[in-house]
């Protein structure tokens, strides 16, 4: 069982902490955050992928799953340490707006920034901490810093470049590499200071009692450094363009299905391997967090595979995935690392059985509970110890927003459910409600503590605007939250 005990965490994206450059940083406001879980007595802290991020802004379509995101670099540690000065951070515009990011005034004043850090500041290059970490990654970041550097040459993606860049011939690679040092040094410098600022803050939270878990997107974006250096491993023509793409099937909430536009993974190739690149890919992740979950677990199991011409996902297929092989593999290499298995939609005897044979908690969603006449597995009397129940993830309403959305039927049932019989939210009975759960770990997004509503909200699947943009204010997580916090975690024994 990977929780073992009973305890209770806090989900909120570091993009969404306080701060005045515009985005959620591993700055300051990280640090008071960990101090305030464990005021509140909480122990673990959910964020989402955090590697860099391109078209869309969304975590879960990054352009390496190795590289870290720039925008999370805290600035004032820049500052600190000499690389840029208090004057530089503050003559930019920042966005108007202290509840939203504004991606596109955030996006240019970073690279500036980092880029005159990055003058100021390539010393670094020399230094033993540097060489380590050049040493420990060396699998991914040469990769990553020269298709970054040939991505900003070509204003675009691999698939638009020249034959023999597209096709890593090497030749090009060699004379890339010589004609674009400056800029690849630029995001070697960039990528050593996230691990570096993310290194302490993991260091700080694990050494006041939090753990923290991190996200893995199951797909990568064909967009990325990751297909474009490993493109045996997946399903592509010669051009490098997908032959089929991942998505869902038509349900009760999309007639056409989704169309997530992901290049597939030719498993065979994997296996073959013995599935080295997934287990690469797993061993970084604990290099950062001490927990992690696995998005869309089922696909594991079976995948959705849609023709790339398609518009739709309405004439997809499923075909086998890698199974139980794959996690062997991970426990082979890696022991019995601690992992959450998301497991919602639809899920199949074939699934159930692949979560059984991994030994892996499973999701539970609060609001998925209530649907009148079913008595679905998410209500309270159905969960077991091994699973982690949420009040509701990144892709959910707020709990609020949830409950006003409700029509009267809906609201009554859960209502008795719960023991509350009015329209009106009750935050403290949903919370108290879900901290019942036999589940040895819950995790309450922060936004459901603060009772606010779906201006809250993080992500709407299926919208391509307006997501990822929601930033919590320094006064919004005061003392009286962490009282609670620390109240309802003692009264359900999950100190």
């Amino acid at each position: 069982m990977v929780f073992e005990k009973r305890k209770a965490g806090v989900l909120l994206p570091v993009f969404s902490l306080p701060s005045k450059y515009g985005i959620g940083t591993f700055g300051k406001e990280a640090y008071n955050f960990i101090d305030k879980l464990k005021a509140g007595k909480h122990s673990y802290w959910q964020v989402l992928p955090h590697g860099p991020t391109g078209f869309g802004d969304s975590p879960y379509m990054a352009y390496s799953t190795f590289a870290g995101n720039a925008y999370f670099i805290d600035l004032d540690m820049l500052v600190e340490e000499g690389y840029l000065t208090e004057e530089d951070c503050t003559s930019l515009s920042w966005g108007d707006n202290p509840s939203r990011v504004d991606y596109d005034a955030v996006s240019k004043g970073r690279k500036k920034l980092l880029k005159l850090a990055y003058t100021n500041g390539k010393n670094i290059f020399k230094t033993k901490a540097y060489k380590t970490f050049e040493e420990n990654n060396a699998h991914w970041l040469g990769d990553y810093a020269l298709y970054m550097a040939l991505r900003d040459e070509n204003n675009g993606p691999w698939t638009q470049w020249k034959t023999e860049e597209k096709l890593r011939e090497e030749a090009a690679m060699e004379a890339a590499k010589e004609r674009l040092k400056e800029e690849i040094g630029y995001y070697c410098f960039v990528q050593f200071m996230f691990f570096k600022q993310w290194a302490a803050l993991k260091k700080y939270a694990n050494k006041n009692g939090v753990q923290l878990i991190g996200d893995i997107p199951i797909y990568l974006g064909l967009d990325s450094a990751d297909v474009w250096a490993n493109k045996h491993l997946f399903d592509l023509k010669k051009d490098g363009q997908p032959k089929e793409v991942a998505g869902c099937p038509p349900d009760a909430f999309s007639k056409t299905g989704q169309l997530w536009g992901n290049p597939l993974y030719l498993w065979k190739a994997h296996k073959e391997e013995g599935f080295s690149w997934w287990i690469s890919r797993v061993k970084a992740l604990f290099n950062m967090y001490d927990v992690v979950r696995i998005d869309h677990f089922r696909g594991f199991e079976k995948f959705y595979s849609i023709p790339a011409k398609d518009k739709t996902a309405e004439n997809g297929k499923w075909k086998k995935g890698p199974g139980i092989e794959l996690f062997d593999a991970i426990k082979a290499e890696l022991g019995d690392v601690k992992i959450i298995a998301e497991d919602l939609g639809y899920i199949t005897p074939g699934v159930r059985k692949l979560l059984d044979e991994t030994g892996y908690p499973g999701m539970k969603i609060m609001q998925f509970a209530f649907t009148k006449g079913v008595e679905s597995d998410y209500l309270l009397h159905n969960h077991i110890k091994n699973c982690v129940v949420y009040t509701g993830t990144h892709d959910n309403q707020t709990a609020k927003g949830w409950y006003e959305s409700l029509t009267w039927e809906e609201q009554n049932y859960s209502g008795q459910y719960m023991m509350f019989y009015t329209e009106k939210w009750e935050k403290n009975r949903f919370i108290r409600h879900t901290f019942s759960s036999p589940a040895n770990l819950v995790m309450v997004s922060l936004q459901d503590y603060l009772e606010l509503g779906d201006e809250a909200r993080i992500n709407t699947p299926g919208t391509a605007v307006d997501n990822w943009q929601w930033r919590l204010k320094p006064e919004q997580f005061d003392d009286e939250t962490c009282r609670y916090m620390a109240y309802v975690a003692e009264l359900y024994y999950r100190v």
